[in-house]
């Protein structure tokens, strides 16, 4: 299980996560149904390791995926850009096939997912 997160996207999640309450936190990666393409990514603060759980540490910065996401998440590299609307993590995922206008959702080869109809992409 490898997933790269840019020195950008790191600085900006230990960024937030210092703005968070709680002790010993991680950054949770995982992949869920729906978006226009089938799966969406999800990213969040956790405090709670869940049986099947992966766990490494990228430049200081503890990761956790689930087991059902891992394979999904393989490979992927995470990064955060600036701009003059603002900020957000992009997703390079050598796994989907094809994936939405916005980026938020893919699909894999194996894994299609629940594509919602108007997402709002």
């Amino acid at each position: 299980m490898k997933i790269t997160l840019t020195e950008a996207a790191n600085y900006r999640v230990k960024e937030m996560m210092n703005e968070e309450p709680g002790e010993n936190l991680f950054l949770r990666v995982g992949v869920g149904g729906g978006g226009c393409s089938g799966l969406s990514y999800g990213m969040g603060f956790d405090d709670k390791m869940i049986e099947g759980d992966l766990a490494f540490e990228e430049n200081g910065l503890k990761v956790v995926v689930d087991k059902n996401s891992a394979p999904l998440l393989n490979g992927v590299t995470i990064d955060f850009k600036q701009n003059l609307s603002g900020g957000g993590f992009t997703i390079d995922n050598p796994n989907a096939i094809s994936t939405c206008g916005c980026g938020h959702s893919f699909k894999t080869a194996g894994n299609e997912g629940e594509p919602v109809k108007d997402c709002g992409c």
